[in-house]
């Protein structure tokens, strides 16, 4: 996913240097150049060999050593970076950055790299909050810095406050929302819907399905990777919904028939990946459920048909829907699609291996009037990329 990008992992004086560690072992992982610049007080808190292991590339400290090749001095790595992520970033190096004292390799390359900054500070609450270092950290946003919100909790001090880095995963994706994808998707703006509706019978029992939103989150993704802006209305799914999206949450059909089709028409494109209950109960009480010769009996209702609707109503929009059958794949699928009016369907079938619900994986044939395109077994996020270059393909016609 960072394949031929160059990541700068700028590490200031900060107790959470620490984490810093398994950040750059994360990014190498996903194949990225990792190169490591530390302050001098940094190097008082995780030795320079520790990244030196874990990247492959000498962790630079002293802008005067002369023990490293000349091709990656301060100027030479500040324009092949794709990326710089300073954090732990201090007061003192935020300070120093925002009024432009560039004193040692950190601060000289930060300055001298014209790619996207990203500055996650981390220090004490009282300091964080003194208004010198909201007025720095305000002026490093100002000139186009992007800043990470310190998380709340337990700081190295015992204290309890906002103060604290994030940890190294939330990092990874803000450096993955700037440089995985081209942002071929600018401009864009996406409507997603995923996970499982739910019905009530009862205050204590519902009617759902097997969805996990897995692969609606992946959409949802994706698509904010790429530059678009994306709305996610989700019901209930198993997993912690996408950074970087406008989350709607939501529980029933109708709750997400009145959220989708009110946000509809601002949309260009809409991916309906939820897995919306067919139906729900007419009434929702303890008492109201019928009895039949001992058994319980309850009247159901169809749920509102989301993506009939939006089909009625599209004008502009690139509408995609999806489809999951355990027979004849294809032609209920495509029925599907002229039924409700569809630009494209992404159709898998339950009986195929790695297809579904609850996996990692998906199986999808990719539909439209006049074209039909089967996917190899993919990840969800694979798969989720696939629907867009196809989307964005058709688009360009």
């Amino acid at each position: 996913m960072l394949k031929n990008k160059t990541i700068v992992l700028a590490v200031s004086g900060s107790i959470a240097a620490y984490k810093i560690a398994n950040l750059a072992r994360m990014c190498k992982k996903l194949g990225a150049d990792v190169q490591v610049l530390m302050t001098q007080n940094a190097t008082n808190f995780i030795n320079p060999i520790t990244f030196e292991s874990l990247t492959g590339n000498k962790c630079l400290v002293d802008t005067f050593d002369r023990n490293f090749q000349y091709s990656v001095e301060h100027v030479a790595l500040a324009k092949k970076s794709d990326v710089v992520m300073l954090a732990p970033a201090s007061a003192n190096v935020i300070g120093k950055i925002a009024n432009g004292i560039a004193d040692d390799m950190l601060t000289t390359t930060v300055m001298a790299c014209p790619c996207k900054k990203i500055v996650s500070p981390a220090m004490n609450h009282n300091m964080y909050h003194n208004p010198i270092v909201q007025d720095n950290i305000k002026k490093l946003a100002h000139f186009g810095y992007e800043i990470v919100a310190p998380d709340n909790g337990m700081l190295a001090n015992g204290d309890i406050g906002d103060g604290r880095m994030p940890d190294e995963s939330v990092l990874l994706q803000y450096i993955l929302k700037e440089c995985a994808f081209e942002k071929d998707m600018t401009g864009e703006k996406v409507l997603v819907t995923a996970g499982a509706t739910r019905e009530p019978i009862d205050p204590v029992r519902f009617i759902t399905n097997h969805s996990t939103g897995k692969m609606g989150y992946a959409v949802a993704e994706n698509a904010a990777r790429r530059g678009a802006e994306v709305t996610l209305v989700t019901a209930h799914a198993d997993i912690e919904p996408p950074m970087f999206v406008d989350v709607v949450k939501v529980s029933t059909a109708q709750e997400m028939f009145d959220e989708v089709t009110s946000r509809f028409e601002e949309s260009t494109i809409v991916v309906k990946a939820a897995a919306v209950a067919d139906y729900r109960p007419k009434t929702v009480a303890d008492n109201k459920i019928k009895k039949s010769d001992g058994e319980a009996v309850i009247e159901l209702e169809r749920t509102p048909d989301i993506l009939a609707e939006l089909g009625r109503r599209k004008s502009r929009q690139f509408l995609c829907g999806f489809s999951m059958e355990t027979e004849n794949l294809v032609e209920n699928s495509r029925g599907k699609l002229l039924r409700k009016n569809l630009d494209m369907i992404a159709a898998n079938n339950l009986k195929t291996r790695g297809a579904g619900f609850g996996t990692d994986t998906n199986v999808v044939t990719l539909i439209t009037q006049n074209n039909i395109k089967e996917l190899d077994i993919m990840s969800k996020q694979e798969v989720a990329g696939a629907i867009f270059d196809e989307i964005l393909r058709i688009k360009k016609q």
